[in-house]
This record gives structure tokens, sequence and C-alpha cells, in this order.
């Protein structure tokens, strides 16, 4: 019984530790600020969005010029790093130039899908 014990707080431990090396604090950084603009205009609420479209581009930036930590595929991770950050200063430029709502919408909605886009193939693990 203490061996059976032994081992699943081994193999707890062992999951806590790779949950640990697999976060990405940039990128949870940034998904606050994406979730707080991106819902909200989904809804044709864009104030968040113009709001915080700085920060946004701060945050995209910051993530861009972070380290990917271990178990993320860093060669995967900097191309769609870049272009994500492209698509946030085309959000900036377009809040800048006072465009339509239905443009901001289609702009931070592309951004959004590349925010996911690396997301879903930058997962810990995963092999593209």
């Amino acid at each position: 019984m203490k061996k059976l014990l032994v081992l699943a707080f081994a193999a707890m431990v062992g999951f806590s530790t790779n949950a640990q090396e697999a976060s990405w604090k940039q990128m949870e950084d940034f998904h606050g600020v994406m979730s707080k603009t991106f819902h909200p205009a989904e809804e044709g609420n864009l104030k968040p969005l113009k709001t915080n479209i700085a920060d946004l581009v701060a945050k995209a930036k910051a993530w861009e010029s972070g380290a990917v930590p271990a178990g993320y595929d860093a060669t995967v991770a900097k191309p769609i790093l870049k272009k994500l950050v492209l698509k946030c200063y085309a959000v900036e430029n377009a809040v800048k130039a006072k465009k339509s709502d239905k443009e901001l919408t289609t702009l931070i909605t592309a951004t959004h899908d590349v925010f996911h886009e690396l997301k879903e193939k930058c997962k810990p693990g995963e092999k593209h």
C-alpha cells in the first residue's frame, strides 16, 4: 500500500512540474487583454478594444520578445508570434484611423484567430 501511495505522489509531483514548465506567462498576459477586448467586440461593444489596444500591442510585443518556455516548439511559435504582433499593430492603426466598427471587428477577429492558432500549434508535447 505504501508503494502505491509513493508512486501516486511521485506521479502527481511529476505532473505538477510538467504543468509548471508548460506555463507561458506572456501568453497568459496577452490572453487577459485579448479576452477583455475580443469578447465584447463579438457582441458589438468596441469600447474595450479601443481603450485597451495599446496594452494588447504591448503584451503581444512582450510575448514575441520573450523566451519560449521548455515544452513549447520555438520554431513553430516565433513566426506565429511575429504574425500576431503585426495583426495587433493593424488593429491599433485601424483604431487610430477611426475605421468602422465592422472593420475593427473583422481585424480583432483575425487577430484572435492567430492567437488561437498559436495556442493550438504550440501546445506542450504537440508535434506538427
